[in-house]
This record gives structure tokens, C-alpha cells and sequence, in this order.
């Protein structure tokens, strides 16, 4: 192995898990200890606080990252193995659940609006959508689509560095929506004046308003 100065690396690239592990050092031992293959009782109320969470796949497709949210509580405890996580209405594209149905690996990240800590559970998911399942989850008088049971193997807590960080939770660094592209604006630009934004941009509101579940 070459090394420069005191690295192993002389070209800068990280290639090998012996040369992360020289880079950043040991591991912390509660770093090891937080790490759970269920949902242990001191997680659950992380789960249960929740409104939102972001939901990661990986298929043939690609990779997929894509917001989860509802009512604090949104995913269901079913048991300590066990979650149900509703799949509201949306655009149609479903990425995750096409990604699923080939890789049935999923990650999801929960956070609480105020706390610094994030939860992350790793698990297996299965698409379900039997009439006896949805209508458990109904909201607004609407069913969702279909709902994801998984299968939990691994979950622990994210240290709130990264929120801190980028104060996420503070009101003074909330962005006002004028301030990035619109909508309408992104969708015009992309189909080359093809969508009209302006009319996209007035009707958007009310769609959502309408089609929320």
C-alpha cells in the first residue's frame, strides 16, 4: 500500500473499508450499543411522534428517496417486528413500490418537527392491498392505494448533529416558497413552454386541496 505523508491513500480516493476505518477511527461504543433488530420500547415514541419520514428503495430503476407524511403516528406500530406505513394518493409514478416489488429492501429516516435526534429502521417491505387492510387506514373518508408491511431488522438513532447543524427547526431560517422556482415555473422551463405555469401555478392550490387523499 503507497502512502503520502501519513495516509495510505496517495491519490486522495477511499477505496477499501480498511482505509475508512484508518480515516475516521474507531467506532463509539453507544454508537454500537443504540443499534436494535426490533422496535424497542425507547424507539417507539420516536415512530409514534412522527408525522414525517422519508422512505428509500433501491430496483433496476435506480434509487429512490420519497417523503412520507400524515398525522404523527402515520406509520403503524403492528407489532415489534412490524410496521404498516399507508401509501396516500400521489403522482402515479410509484418509484418506491416498483423499486419494491423487485428489492424488497427498504431504509426509512422519521423525523419530529423539534428534535434533533431522526429515527432510521432498515427492513423488508411487502405491498398489500386487500380491501380488509386499507380500510384500517382510511382518512378523509379515502382508502390509500395500498399499504407497505415491513419487516424491521435494524433500527437506531441518528445523533442530532446534522439538524443542528443546519438549523433545521428554527424559525429564522425558514425559507419563503417566492424566493425558489414555482411549480409551474419548473414544469414551463422543462417542457419548453409547453405546460403552461402561470394557470399551473393558480389551479395548484385547489388540486391539492382536492386530491390530499
Amino acid at each position: 500500500m503507497a502512502f503520502m505523508g501519513d495516509v495510505p491513500w496517495g491519490d486522495g480516493h477511499i477505496r477499501t473499508v480498511e482505509d475508512l476505518e484508518a480515516l475516521y477511527g474507531a467506532v463509539a461504543s453507544p454508537s454500537v450499543i443504540k443499534e436494535v433488530d426490533h422496535i424497542h420500547p425507547v424507539y417507539r415514541p420516536f415512530i409514534e411522534a412522527a408525522p414525517f419520514a422519508i422512505l428509500a428503495t433501491a430496483g433496476p430503476r435506480g434509487l429512490g428517496a420519497t417523503p412520507r407524511g400524515d398525522p404523527a403516528g402515520f406509520v403503524h406500530i403492528e407489532d415489534a417486528n412490524t410496521l404498516i406505513l399507508p401509501d396516500r394518493r400521489g403522482n402515479n409514478r410509484i418509484d418506491s413500490l416498483r423499486n419494491i416489488i423487485t428489492d424488497p429492501r427498504v431504509a426509512l429516516l422519521f423525523m419530529v418537527p423539534g428534535i434533533g435526534e431522526t429515527l432510521r429502521v432498515n427492513g423488508t417491505a411487502e405491498i398489500l392491498a386487500n380491501p380488509d387492510h386499507l380500510a384500517r387506514f382510511a382518512t378523509a373518508g379515502q382508502l390509500p392505494k395500498s399499504i407497505l408491511r415491513i419487516t424491521v431488522n435494524s433500527v437506531f438513532f441518528q445523533c442530532s448533529r446534522a439538524v443542528i447543524r443546519a438549523g433545521l427547526w428554527k424559525p429564522e431560517n425558514m425559507v419563503a416558497r417566492a424566493s425558489l422556482p414555482s411549480v409551474g415555473a419548473i414544469l414551463r422551463t422543462l417542457s419548453q413552454a409547453a405546460i403552461d405555469g402561470d394557470a399551473y401555478d393558480r389551479a395548484l392550490p385547489q388540486r391539492i386541496a382536492d386530491t390530499l387523499y
